[in-house]
């Protein structure tokens, strides 16, 4: 096993590696820019090494400092949890000429499956099952316009090299085609510094669905069933949940199956999760592979009772799965809500600032992911998620009411977050039978932020209660308060904001 490893990332994800490390009996180093010199990840990890300015270029994303570090502490693995280097290439190639190990996949698999394009055509030769549409990058206008047109509008214009949802357009007739082709070309040029798009069919009311897979580099395979992603904004996920409602037995085994057929065909080894585009009928199309372990990976730990990140160190350090197939079997249901700074009122734009209070949801059946605490800051040079909550139970209704319970026990205060808009999505009837794909959040957000509001209302007929308390101590209102329903916390909390 290894004796040191550097982890290239920040937040959450490097707090959750570090514990792994801690766990195993490896010493855990970890990078940190000016803006996170106070974070929890540094304060957790055994060595922290100062990267560079706030700005991502030049300290997380600076290859050639991170690569002189390297060398410099004698790092024996680099472990990128997700984002910034986790899924290139060319990086995973000059780390593994150092003779340090990549805690993920091989550079050549990454390359295969990085491309969309070229992903989608190796499916094809390999019998799974793509949303129709083009298999190579678009070279003119005309060439789209001939295969949009085959296919039937509306479709998506996506960049060849993107993700999350950047350089992604829908286009509904050949006039917006028209229009949209150069500025998506540009758009992906921005994002990626790759100016390839293509098309695909737009399905309508698709659900996301996603299998984890795991392999070795023995050739032996897993998956650890499948997640449901289906509560997106912007094709950004907010809420995911495992196991999918929506699946059946004779379909888990059909996109599972899948799912390892699209890890062999890329000779993958250690985490990665194929994703898919299923609709209403359950046929399912693969959409792309994502080469590192995922946000969403703690409601596949809870109902698998694997870990995740464990085995991705296990198999980087060459040995075989730690069990097989048969041994994996579905316990429950899981869900993890993504926290974040962000304003529901003001288009979800990011809020940044100190927090002044925190306190997280405790009791049986909760799970925090969170890289913040109390006078951490949320910065503007990156991404504003706080934590990750995750609930269990025994089924699906056991998992929302235990993440209603502990959506209503969060206390963030300093900076604007999400957790009502949450809330409000957890009490959704729709949400709680199970009645949801993509477009839930498009759909019915106005619903939600309505319900958003009515709560804030709330808490300012409670807020101004109190302030009358104050105001007037020999007043005896106790008994107006407790017609209001809610608590002093909650009370204390929005004073903060």
């Amino acid at each position: 096993m290894f004796k040191k490893i550097l982890i290239i990332n920040r937040g959450e994800i490097a707090v959750r590696i570090i514990r792994a490390c801690k766990e195993l009996g490896i010493k855990s180093a970890c990078i940190y820019s000016e803006a996170d010199e106070n974070a929890l990840h540094v304060r957790l990890a055994d060595e922290a090494y100062f990267i560079g300015p706030s700005i991502v270029s030049e300290s997380y994303l600076n290859k050639n400092k991170l690569l002189k570090l390297i060398k410099e502490i004698k790092a024996d693995a680099v472990h990128p949890g997700y984002g910034f280097f986790a899924e290139n290439a060319d990086f995973i190639e000059d780390i593994e000429k150092l003779g340090v190990v990549f805690i993920g996949p091989s550079s050549k698999s990454v390359k295969m499956m990085g491309s969309k394009t070229a992903a989608r055509e190796l499916m094809l030769k390999n019998n799974v099952s793509i949303v129709p549409g083009s298999t190579k990058s678009l070279k003119s206008i005309d060439e789209a316009k001939k295969i949009a047109n085959k296919i039937g509008y509306p479709i998506l214009l996506k960049a060849s090299a993107g993700g999350g949802g950047k350089g992604m357009r829908k286009i509904s007739s050949e006039t917006e085609l028209q229009s949209a082709f150069e500025s998506t070309k540009r758009e992906a040029k921005k994002a990626f510094a790759d100016d390839s798009i293509y098309i695909e069919k737009f399905i309508v009311n698709p659900r996301h669905i996603e299998v984890q897979i795991l392999g070795d580099k023995y050739g032996n395979y897993v998956h650890l069933f499948e997640r449901e992603c289906s509560i997106q904004r912007r094709h950004q996920k907010v809420i995911e949940e495992a196991p999918s409602s929506f699946i059946d037995d004779l379909t888990r085994e059909k996109i599972t199956e899948a799912a390892i057929n699209v890890a062999k065909a890329c000779n993958y080894y250690n985490a990665g999760t194929i994703e898919f585009l299923m609709d209403e009928q359950k046929n399912f199309y693969f959409l792309e592979m994502n080469t590192r372990v995922q946000v969403e990976h703690p409601v596949t730990e809870l109902i698998s009772s694997a870990d995740i990140v464990k085995e991705q160190i296990a198999i980087a350090a060459d040995n075989k799965l730690s069990f097989s197939q048969n041994q994996l079997k579905i316990k429950g249901h899981s869900i993890e809500c993504r926290v974040y700074a962000e304003d529901a009122f003001n288009n979800f734009l990011p809020s940044t600032g100190k927090i002044v209070n925190y306190r997280t949801p405790l009791g049986p059946n909760v799970r925090i992911d969170s890289g913040v605490e109390i006078n951490s800051d949320i910065s503007i040079y990156y991404d504003p998620l706080i934590a990750k909550l995750i609930t269990f139970g025994n089924n699906r209704a056991a998992a929302i009411s235990a993440m209603q319970r502990a959506l209503d026990e969060y206390e963030i205060a300093g900076v604007t977050t999400n957790i009502s808009y949450l809330k409000a999505i957890m009490d959704d009837e729709e949400f709680q039978s199970g009645d949801i794909n993509i477009n839930f959040i498009e759909r019915k957000n106005v619903e939600l932020l309505k319900r958003v509001r009515k709560t804030s209302n709330q808490l300012k007929s409670v807020a101004s209660l109190f302030a009358a308390i104050i105001k007037d101590k020999t007043s005896n209102l106790s008994g107006k308060i407790k017609t209001n329903n809610l608590s002093a916390n909650k009370w204390t909390a929005q004073l903060y904001e």
